[in-house]
């Protein structure tokens, strides 16, 4: 029985990629890069979160069945 998984030599374009293939990669890198520096630009604008809530109690004994 053969399996049907494709392996890294099978595929053609294993060692470059070419036309609209490697243009995809590109912009879905760019994409990342830009959606990461969003995020970082708000956390810098708007600060870190101060809404934390501390808890003072403390577990002694954990009920088991």
């Amino acid at each position: 029985m053969k399996d049907n998984e494709p392996t890294l030599s099978s595929i053609e374009d294993y060692d470059t990629l070419k036309g609209e293939k490697k243009r995809i990669v590109w912009t879905v890198i760019v994409i990342g890069l830009l959606i990461g520096a969003v995020f970082v630009g708000a956390k810098y604008y708007y600060g870190d979160a101060n809404d934390s809530i501390p808890v003072e109690d403390t577990i002694g004994k954990v009920p088991v069945k």
